[in-house]
């Protein structure tokens, strides 16, 4: 696994991550990460990698946009003096300019403005941390014709091409719903597309532990003892 002894894992975001976060800073034990992949993503990585010690931090709020981000980087981020950050923004980037079209209208962030205020985030970031890891944004409907997963498909290019350029994992989560999509309904998921149910939470962990090089011949071994 990626991640070394003593490193500080930093996730932040919006809702998706939050999920009821304690304040200011999400960490420690019980409810401290909040209750939804970040929790579960704690779960096997301080279950499975004990010797390791290694810190989670949530730093998602409910609600925010990339431009959100922006105006919090420097004290919810940089001054936490992270080791690794994961990033999970872009979805009410999205959803605003669908369920608020008017109030959007004016303050819509379009992918250009989503791409070139993700890349400035990055930019201030790398010289101080070891890595960056991007999920991408997602929208749990199938049909690529529906105007709101069209749209999403734009954002999550862009961090599929941001990470490509950066050299940063990147965690596809739109690719993991797709799949599970091809054979259960999203009502398995979450109730409005968006916010995910454990069920949920637990795809997208998985796919992050995967994509971090997570042993998982460690769970055979300790079952097995």
């Amino acid at each position: 696994m990626i991640f070394d002894a003593k490193d500080r894992v930093l996730f932040i975001g919006d809702s998706v991550s939050d999920f009821g976060r304690a304040r200011p800073v999400g960490e420690g034990l019980h409810d401290g990460v909040g209750t939804g992949f970040i929790r579960v993503i704690s779960n096997f990585i301080n279950g499975y990698y004990p010797e390791r010690n290694i810190r989670i931090t949530n730093m998602g709020i409910s609600g925010n946009n990339v431009l959100d981000l922006d105006d919090r980087w420097q004290s919810d981020v940089l001054d936490l003096e992270p080791d690794w950050v994961n990033i999970l923004i872009g979805i009410n980037d999205v959803w605003r300019q669908f369920d608020t079209p008017d109030c959007c209208a004016k303050d819509c962030i379009t992918p250009e403005i989503y791409e070139r205020t993700y890349r400035e985030l990055l930019d201030r970031t790398v010289p101080y941390v070891k890595g960056v890891t991007l999920m991408t944004p997602y929208y749990m409907e199938p049909l690529k014709e529906d105007m709101m997963r069209k749209r999403m498909d734009e954002y999550v290019a862009a961090v599929k091409r941001i990470a490509k350029d950066y050299g940063f994992i990147c965690i596809n989560l739109q690719r993991v719903f797709d799949e599970y999509l091809k054979v259960r309904h999203s009502s398995y998921l979450t109730w409005d597309r968006v916010h995910p149910n454990g069920t949920g939470a637990t795809l997208i962990a998985m796919e992050f532990l995967k994509e971090v090089g997570f042993d998982f011949s460690r769970l055979s071994r300790v079952l097995s003892q």
